[in-house]
């Protein structure tokens, strides 16, 4: 009954998850970084994310945030603030000694905890995701769809975003991948700082609508 809606739901959700975005240039450090199993955990903090988003949206938050500049610009800066954060650490990578550039990717161990907090605080806090799922849920999904099926979709929508990010972490942390981007060293670091930077700067300047 609900399968033409859940179609549409997982479609719109495939083209969002599919483009480039801060989702996408976190798991792509963390995997190449400190590789898959990191990776992993940061794709799962990020899929982890999405129930925050679809739990706000089925109670009716997410309306009062895009409603409320204040909120809606706490959250951003928020945003802004911790990808600044994480993109201007990286932008300070510095080049590693001779036979150790190699081992560059993996000079700073990384847990599972902290890659699994910065996939969710990266998801979690954008306020174009709480836009996105409002939207979702507000225009996409019939008001009069039971709960317990917009809650399947959410559900849904959470296990297909950290699929598809493990499979990224899968790619980005094969060895051939990682050692070619071990020989760029902290080239690859501070571009990826840049990313997230000028990420962070597109968020900042996010206007509400």
């Amino acid at each position: 009954m609900y399968w033409t809606e859940f179609l549409t739901v997982a479609l719109i959700h495939l083209l969002a998850v599919a483009s480039p975005g801060p989702d996408f240039a976190v798991v792509v450090r963390e995997s190449v970084a400190h590789g898959r199993r990191v990776g992993n955990w940061t794709a799962l903090g990020v899929g982890s994310a999405i129930f925050l988003h679809v739990g706000y949206s089925l109670l009716g938050i997410g309306l009062l945030v895009s409603q409320s500049i204040m909120l809606f610009n706490l959250l951003k800066w928020l945003a802004a603030a911790y990808l600044l954060y994480i993109g201007i650490k990286a932008l300070r990578a510095r080049p590693a000694a001779g036979a150790g550039a190699a081992a560059q990717v993996d000079k700073q161990p990384r847990t599972a905890r902290q890659a699994y907090a910065a996939g969710f605080m990266t998801n979690g806090l954008n306020p174009k995701a709480t836009l996105f799922f409002l939207s979702l849920f507000t225009v996409v999904i019939d008001p009069h769809t039971p709960l317990w099926v917009q809650a399947g979709y959410g559900v849904y929508l959470a296990f297909a975003t950290a699929g598809w990010f493990c499979l990224v972490a899968l790619l980005f942390s094969q060895a051939r991948v990682r050692a070619g981007f071990a020989r760029m060293g902290h080239w690859f670091d501070r571009a990826m700082g840049a990313v997230l930077v000028a990420l962070g700067v597109k968020i900042a300047l996010t206007e509400m609508h």
